[in-house]
């Protein structure tokens, strides 16, 4: 019998994060989910633990509960509208960062899955600051070593199940487009995902791997596919 997965969560009172939890709550082959955050997420399930924690530029001190982990979710995020290029790589990249160093290190055998976003710069030289910084924390996410480091780049990402964005402008976005979504599907597949498929590409790269380390909307379409055969 295979071993239950052991997961980590970061950002899971977010729309992606949600979408995530939820799918690795309903998965048979997920074994218990710590999310760590910095407030509580608001749910309770006999799978999920909390690990509430404000530094999020340094886990040092939270390491033991860190320890022996097999798949780390990243989905914390926000928007660059507004922000000052510091204030978001502090959050984008810094955060990130001091997340995957201390798990690489505690558990290298891991798999890292990163929530990204379509249009990002691995160049890092771009005119587009939140993709320049998108694609330096995927090149130093990639560097790491673990046994898998995925980028996702999901483009537009349809909620379901109920599941909101904390921020309005995206509210009124989703609640907008919601409607066109099974169009959008049927016409152009690879343009659109949703909160479900990203989660259940996640449990599948995790268990089964991925033949790409940066999987854009048709890539993470086809893994939740292939998990739900």
């Amino acid at each position: 019998m295979v071993r239950g997965m052991k997961v980590i969560l970061f950002g899971a009172t977010g729309m992606i994060g949600q979408g995530v939890l939820r799918e690795c709550l309903l998965a048979d082959d997920v074994e218990s989910v710590l999310a760590v955050s910095r407030s509580a997420c608001g749910q309770t399930h006999p799978k999920l633990s909390e690990l509430l924690h404000k530094d999020f530029t340094d886990f040092t001190t939270v390491e033991e509960s860190l320890r022996g982990y097999d798949a780390c979710f990243f989905c914390l995020g926000v928007s660059s509208a507004g922000m000052s290029e510091a204030d978001y790589t502090k959050i984008t990249y810094d955060y990130a960062l001091a997340a995957a160093t201390t798990l690489s290190k505690l558990s290298p055998a891991m798999t890292f899955c990163y929530v990204s976003g379509q249009g990002t710069d691995a160049s890092e030289k771009g005119g587009s600051m939140w993709a320049r910084v998108k694609g330096r924390t995927e090149n130093a996410l990639l560097a790491l070593p673990f046994a898998r480091s995925l980028m996702f780049r999901p483009g537009y990402i349809q909620p379901l199940h109920g599941i909101v964005s904390k921020t309005t402008m995206y509210r009124v976005f989703y609640a907008t487009l919601g409607p066109v979504y099974s169009v959008i599907k049927r016409v152009a597949p690879g343009a659109a995902t949703n909160t479900e498929n990203v989660g259940l590409a996640m449990l599948e790269a995790a268990r089964g791997g991925a033949d790409k380390r940066v999987l854009e909307n048709a890539d993470i379409n086809a893994l939740a596919a292939r998990r739900a055969c």
